[in-house]
């Protein structure tokens, strides 16, 4: 399909749009490293990903009755269709509000706004990317983007020796990860004498044994993108070590682009394993499921608990990609507990930030009596634990729904069983949930002496009480009116066909 320059641009135009405010905002901040910039700098990576997001949502939205933009460009390396505007728009939205989140963060603690916000435009940028890649290079070129904008991020605080160390493991991890996954990579290339996805399905057919290897290698390098197990071991220390607004980013925005670039490339690529690479990922999905709920129970560090929920989380997920069906709601469930997942979670970590800006702890034990001190910001963390949970009225219940519904569905047992094992580690997960919830709402301070602290009152800057807002107003509607935002997914769960 011939595309000429104007086309090429429209439809790449959110990657554009970020790209150019991310090297607008480093020039600013090289040239000025004066406080005084920087409004300006936090200005500009509003504006960036909120124009991106918009450019998106018009490619992504039917007009005159017609599908979304859909198109195949750069000598079909990278595919513009709604399933790729989807996790674009996702990365917006957590841009957005990772960037409001992020305001007073950065004036307390980061010395660099500049490179912290064209970083953060510069991860988002690379998510599209991975999103819409469709050839091996191409995902290659953009998770090794992504990824070195996370380690540079995780490891910001270069005074901090925690973030250091996350920074430090998070990259060696990723350094193996990147090698295992490009060995998978090239294993392919010779099988097929391409790196492209479609061409790749074509030669790569169910009696090619041979390709189990390379798909075992490929799925290492994309389970450690999502934090699955066996390859987690970098998402407790990361995300207790990092910026806590990069830990909020981490938990929503990469994970996303991960299962963009693993149902892309399993159902384009290598749709003849599929008896092969559900078998794997089943064991893979029980373990995430179990490890990263029961790991989460003892956790003291609200941020590494909120690590291991991140994991256990996309378990969850990993249940809708097991039991794709391109007849039934294809990838439906994936999209919309994606979607409601950003909002719950971003909301929980907005207040998460908001409190550790207050008191300077994430402890959970310091939560103790926080509805006395400040009953606008417990209440909303209950509700968005809530959703993490899975109960009604919220995303997480729309999210979990649709996927155990796609287990279900199948009337397979081995599926089936998937949905009961999910449906227990949902109730596993109330456990360490509501010990937070405990915590805010029924236990008083440790010291009697510091009991008058319980009724001081929390004060909260107004860029993180719009970003907890939006995202209580998103996981709400969302559980209480899906019908738009199924309407949204659907039109972006498209078969992902080769172009």
């Amino acid at each position: 399909m011939d595309i000429d320059v104007q086309s090429i641009l429209v439809l790449l135009g959110p990657e554009l749009v970020l790209s150019f405010f991310a090297l607008v905002i480093m020039l600013l901040g090289l040239v000025s490293r004066q406080r005084i910039s920087e409004g300006l700098l936090r200005a500009l990576a509003l504006i960036g990903p909120i124009l991106a997001g918009l450019w998106t949502l018009w490619l992504l939205l039917p007009w005159n009755g017609e599908q979304g933009a859909q198109a195949s460009l750069l000598g079909g390396m990278a595919t513009v269709d709604p399933f790729a505007l989807f996790f674009a728009l996702l990365a917006c939205l957590a841009t957005i509000l990772v960037v409001l989140m992020s305001w007073e963060y950065v004036t307390a603690k980061i010395k660099a706004p500049g490179e912290f916000y064209s970083l953060l435009l510069f991860a988002a940028t690379a998510i599209c990317l991975v999103a819409a890649a469709s050839d091996l290079i191409m995902i290659y070129v953009a998770i090794e983007f992504l990824s070195l904008s996370s380690y540079m991020l995780t490891g910001f605080l270069r005074n901090d020796d925690k973030s250091t160390e996350a920074g430090l493991k998070y990259f060696l991890y990723g350094a193996v990860a990147s090698a295992v996954m490009l060995y998978g990579m090239s294993l392919f290339y010779g099988m097929s004498g391409s790196t492209s996805l479609s061409i790749i399905g074509q030669h790569v057919g169910a009696g090619r044994f041979e390709a189990v290897v390379p798909l075992i290698l490929l799925l290492a390098g994309f389970g450690f993108k999502i934090a699955a197990v066996p390859f987690h071991q970098w998402s407790p220390d990361a995300y207790e070590g990092a910026p806590t607004p990069i830990t909020a980013f981490l938990s929503v925005a990469p994970k996303a682009a991960g299962f963009a670039v693993l149902t892309r490339v399993l159902t384009v690529a290598l749709p003849d394993l599929m008896l092969n690479w559900v078998a794997l990922l089943s064991g893979i999905c029980v373990a995430t499921m179990f490890v990263g709920n029961l790991s989460a129970i003892p956790q003291k560090n609200i941020k590494r608990m909120l690590a291991y929920s991140s994991i256990a989380q996309a378990g969850y997920v990993l249940i809708g990609v097991i039991t794709y069906n391109a007849q039934a709601d294809g990838y439906v469930p994936i999209l919309i507990f994606l979607l409601g997942y950003l909002f719950t979670n971003l909301g929980l970590f907005a207040a998460v930030i908001g409190f550790s800006n207050a008191t300077g702890s994430d402890e959970i034990k310091d939560y103790a009596g926080l509805v006395k001190r400040a009953p606008w910001l417990a209440v909303p963390m209950l509700i968005f634990f809530l959703s993490l949970a899975g109960f009604p009225a919220t995303a997480g219940f729309i999210g979990k729904f649709y996927i155990f519904k796609s287990a279900v569905q199948t009337m397979h047992g081995p599926f089936l069983l998937l949905a009961l094992l999910g449906v227990l580690n949902s109730v596993i997960s109330v456990g360490y949930y509501f010990n937070v919830v405990r915590y805010m709402f029924f236990t008083p301070l440790a010291n009697p002496e510091d009991q008058a602290a319980t009724i001081k009152p929390i004060v909260i800057g107004a860029p993180i009480m719009v970003a907890l807002i939006i995202a209580l107003v998103g996981t709400l509607i969302i559980g209480l009116y899906p019908g738009p935002f199924i309407d949204l997914v659907q039109n972006s769960a498209v078969a992902l066909l080769p172009m």
